[in-house]
């Protein structure tokens, strides 16, 4: 795989590096679920980056080897969020898990807590992997088709991640879920893979090819409402104490639209590299201008949220930062300059 590299590029900061420390803090610092305090000690820093970050590069080497779109990264992404919510944490079957809430007795069934379970793998499938990838694409545009890892490289840290999720799944969780979970969980994950190796390029419908993106605030507004509603539908809907299964069916009904219509606007051309970052700094939107403020000055808090509205500033530097980079690409390649990469 590493043919694939330009030999200019491997003398440069390596994209596979960069993605391997994004995921863990967008899928676990930025969200809050893991505050500075936590995020930042030594030894949960390693394991987060190891699990977050080698799972990303480990999806994306795959889709690219594969030679496949969103929607590969999508379902390997789900793949992911059973193999570390179902098998390595396994929050998805302990009542008791430190994050689970009110959601380890709502929904649960048959030993699985279901709502969390279908949020956690929507999540993980999003947050945690295509939207690092995706941003690590975009600042890396020149690698973005190529390789950003050896075979041999990709093999060894599949083995450092498999050894991180047992020592998490040994040291981390107490509980003991059945066989059977156990096995239910693999089942779902090798499913997951054949359906991500299956799974064609997104291609609109026909009469839907040159369906016009329009500006891209407007999927600024789609990715910021799109996760509003997942975290509501999971949290506040249970509330109400309405069934289960009405809950998870409304995440999946979710899913399906946003995908769909993610579908039909990417068309044969897919999305502009503008228009991925308004649906990227959209759905984070929600976690910058909302909950990480809520979760630093909120009283009677479960961890120490010191330090969250600072992440989110310095997220929000991040975007604006990314979005100017672009501009400048795009304006020296308008002027016929290559820009500094």
């Amino acid at each position: 795989m590493a043919e694939n590299l330009p030999t200019s590029s491997r003398r440069r900061l390596s994209p596979a590096l960069v993605l391997f420390f994004l995921s863990p803090m967008v899928g676990e610092l930025l969200s809050s679920s893991a505050p500075p305090a936590e995020f930042f000690n030594p030894v949960g820093f390693l394991m987060l980056s190891v699990l977050y970050g080698g799972g990303a590069i480990l999806v994306r080497e795959l889709v690219l080897l594969w030679g496949k779109g969103w929607p590969s990264l999508l379902a390997l992404g789900a793949a992911y969020g059973i193999a570390e919510e179902g098998l390595m944490c396994k929050s998805f079957f302990d009542p008791g898990w430190m994050d689970v809430g009110m959601l380890g007795w709502y929904g649960r069934w048959l030993g699985v807590n279901w709502v969390w379970a279908f949020e956690l793998t929507i999540y993980h499938a999003a947050f945690s992997i295509l939207i690092p990838i995706t941003l690590t694409g975009l600042i890396f545009p020149d690698r973005r088709q190529h390789a950003w890892t050896s075979t041999r490289r990709l093999w060894l840290l599949f083995a450092v991640w498999t050894l991180n999720g047992l020592v998490i799944f040994l040291a981390i969780s107490k509980y003991h879920p059945s066989g059977l979970h156990l096995g239910a969980a693999f089942l779902a994950i090798a499913g997951l893979c054949v359906l991500a190796r299956r799974l064609p390029w997104p291609v609109a419908p026909r009469g839907q090819q040159n369906e016009k993106l329009g500006r891209p605030w407007r999927l600024a507004i789609l990715g910021f409402v799109g996760t509003m509603a997942l975290f509501l539908l999971a949290w506040a809907l249970p509330a109400t104490r309405v069934h289960p299964t009405v809950v998870i069916g409304s995440m999946v009904l979710l899913v399906v639209v946003l995908v769909h219509r993610l579908w039909r606007l990417s068309g044969r051309n897919g999305f502009s590299d503008a228009h991925r970052l308004a649906l990227i700094s959209g759905a984070l939107g929600l976690f910058i201008l909302v909950l990480a403020p809520v979760r630093e000055w909120s009283p009677n808090q479960p961890d120490n949220p010191t330090g969250m509205s600072i992440v989110a500033l310095a997220a929000l530097v991040f975007l604006l930062w990314l979005r100017r980079r672009m501009r400048s690409r795009l304006n020296a390649g308008s002027a016929g300059v290559t820009a500094p990469q």
